[in-house]
């Protein structure tokens, strides 16, 4: 029996093994298969960076303040694909283990803006050697069909939003 740890947080859940499972309509929804897809790429790319106090979610956040720096939570919300509940914790944790700073912005004193620290800057840049390695994996994956994937995953994103 294993202990439960009520601390730990919990990671993206292993896909189902289906051997005796149904899935009967899921398995046609293109739905349940992204977030399959999405699980499994997230351990993968959780595995190859070793680290537990990086979360593949965080790359693209990171990615978005580092290019962006003093971006407003509500832009860099838009640009990440995620609502205010979901980016919040995120930006409380990444605060947390010093890699964000907030500061006001000039001109708008309900908003404030996001910068990368040095630890935050060196984070990234560690992320994103892990997501260059793990992107490889993903094109291999895709072959000749990468172009059409992204563009039908946009499709799907630019449709839905």
């Amino acid at each position: 029996m294993t202990e439960h740890n009520p601390r730990a947080k919990p990671g993206p859940a292993k896909p189902p093994q289906t051997g005796d499972i149904e899935l009967g309509l899921l398995s046609g929804y293109i739905g349940y298969h992204l977030r399959l897809a999405q699980n499994a790429s997230f351990r993968a790319f959780q595995s190859k960076s070793g680290r537990d106090d990086l979360r593949p979610g965080w790359f693209a956040v990171l990615s978005l303040i580092g290019d962006n720096p003093g971006i407003a939570p509500m832009a860099l919300s838009r640009a990440a694909g995620r609502d205010k509940s979901t980016l919040t914790p995120i930006l409380r944790d990444l605060a947390k283990h010093g890699y964000v700073v907030s500061s006001p912005r000039p001109g708008d004193r309900r908003s404030y803006g996001l910068s990368l620290t040095e630890l935050g800057r060196e984070r990234f840049t560690e992320l994103a050697a892990h997501a260059k390695a793990h992107d490889r994996v993903l094109d291999e994956i895709a072959g000749d069909q990468k172009d059409d994937l992204i563009r039908i995953l946009k499709r799907i994103a630019e449709e839905l939003a």
